[in-house]
């Protein structure tokens, strides 16, 4: 057959192709081969497996015309029947390939009760999550011969962009989500030989792009997406493998607090230039206070910390026991934690100013190194620090949302100096015995 000797896989392509992985994703930086790859695997399943029903979308319409049906009526002509009406290309085995769009949200319902042993997402950021999860519903099959698994093609960016990068590239699951499902395969032209042979100017086009941009498109950077509050972040530059912590080092915490919202508790350390590293992360869900107090004195143990910054609405009185935190009517959140020894000091928590200050301390210092780094087993500040977006009705400010882990950062930061600024270190002057004041008589003797 024709079609399937035109072109050679890369070996990302490959890795593509064999995956038999639930979910698979491949993609990353534009021009990869990412929708070729697409149109072949879906090829290749359709003729290995007689009777087999695929369903493959694009977001839009006109996207999927030009990227997957005109394609595949060239390739396919003469060897698969394509009925217009249903969209959908028939193999001589009984396979079928159907092509979909979901205009809008809720052109996903059409394919409900509907079943797909292979369902694919082309550009799968542009699809919500909300979307992706009911197709999950569809992704089924009786065969004996065959598993249900879902592909996916993707770019940062975009709407789908935070859960597509939770569930592949910071791989965090909830509990209904087996880790071993999720494979991704990461993609750049530097691995499509035949996009760089027929355009080699494009790839100069990627590297012209603003560093936002072109860190997105050309190194497929998921740290980097539209709106985004903190492009300063880099995980290449701020995220650092955990190393044991000189004991002279500076130590403090800082919390979020969170009953029914998440509670985070992060621990940072200072080195003798200034420089702040945090390098432990606490994050709970619906624990009372005394709860985590015992879990942080426990993370702690044999450590000297200094102090603890907590948000000052924790000293409001406002009824612990109906906020869930598991005390009096009448106490204190402070007061809570406290009484199970942990004390906390109330931090600044100006909005404007705190984010100001961890803009400074990403930024890169005299030496070439960043004035805050991070811990890579920090995983939620990891996740959700790039992630937070501008505030729509006031850019200075970031937006409100799945924030905790950057709030504890910016309580943090907000009890140090400003980024850069060296510690004052007095010299003890020289001893001169010529230098005493004259001594007093009265009392002397």
């Amino acid at each position: 057959m024709k079609l399937m000797l035109e072109g050679f896989p890369s070996e990302r392509q490959r890795e593509f192709f064999l995956s038999r992985a639930r979910h698979t994703a491949y993609g990353g930086a534009r021009g990869g081969g990412k929708s070729w790859a697409m149109r072949r695997k879906f090829i290749l399943l359709a003729l290995r497996y007689p009777g087999l029903n695929l369903l493959l979308l694009r977001r839009m319409l006109p996207e999927l015309r030009e990227n997957h049906l005109i394609p595949m009526q060239r390739e396919l002509y003469g060897f698969a029947v394509y009925n217009s009406a249903e969209r959908v290309f028939r193999f001589p085995n009984g396979s079928r390939i159907k092509l979909g769009y979901c205009d809008t949200l809720q052109d996903v319902y059409q394919y409900q009760g509907q079943e797909y042993a292979v369902i694919g997402l082309e550009e799968a950021t542009h699809f919500t999550e909300e979307q992706m999860r009911f197709l999950t519903t569809c992704n089924r099959t009786t065969r004996k011969d065959f598993s249900p698994r879902m592909y996916y093609t993707c770019n940062p960016g975009n709407v789908g962009h935070a859960w597509v990068k939770r569930l592949f590239i910071d791989r965090l699951y909830a509990e209904n989500e087996n880790p071993d499902d999720y494979l991704f395969i990461p993609a750049r032209i530097y691995d499509n030989k035949v996009l760089l042979e027929a355009d080699p100017n494009y790839i100069r086009q990627l590297e012209a792009l603003p560093e936002e941009l072109r860190r997105a498109h050309l190194d497929g950077d998921w740290d980097v997406h539209a709106g985004q509050y903190f492009r300063e972040f880099s995980r290449d530059r701020h995220v650092i493998e955990p190393f044991e912590i000189p004991s002279w080092w500076r130590r403090f915490r800082s919390m979020d607090w969170g009953y029914n919202d998440p509670c985070c508790v992060l621990w940072h350390a200072v080195d003798g230039e200034n420089r702040v590293y945090t390098y432990r992360e606490l994050y709970v869900r619906e624990t009372r206070a005394g709860e985590v107090a015992s879990m942080v004195l426990e993370l702690s143990r044999g450590e000297s910390i200094s102090y603890t910054v907590a948000s000052p609405d924790m000293w409001q009185k406002r009824g612990a026991v109906l906020s869930g935190a598991g005390g009096f009517e009448g106490e204190t959140l402070a007061e809570l934690f406290t009484s199970s020894g942990l004390s906390l000091t109330p931090a600044d928590n100006s909005r404007v100013p705190g984010w100001n200050r961890v803009r400074d301390f990403l930024a890169v210092a005299p030496d070439g190194r960043p004035n805050w780094l991070c811990f890579s087993d920090c995983r939620n500040l990891i996740r959700q620090l790039p992630a937070l977006q501008f505030d729509q009705h006031n850019r200075e400010d970031a937006a409100d949302g799945d924030d905790h882990a950057p709030e504890a950062l910016r309580y943090a930061l907000m009890s140090r100096p400003h980024a850069g600024k060296q510690p004052i270190i007095r010299k003890a002057k020289a001893y001169d015995p010529l230098s005493l004041p004259e001594p007093r008589t009265s009392g002397w003797l």
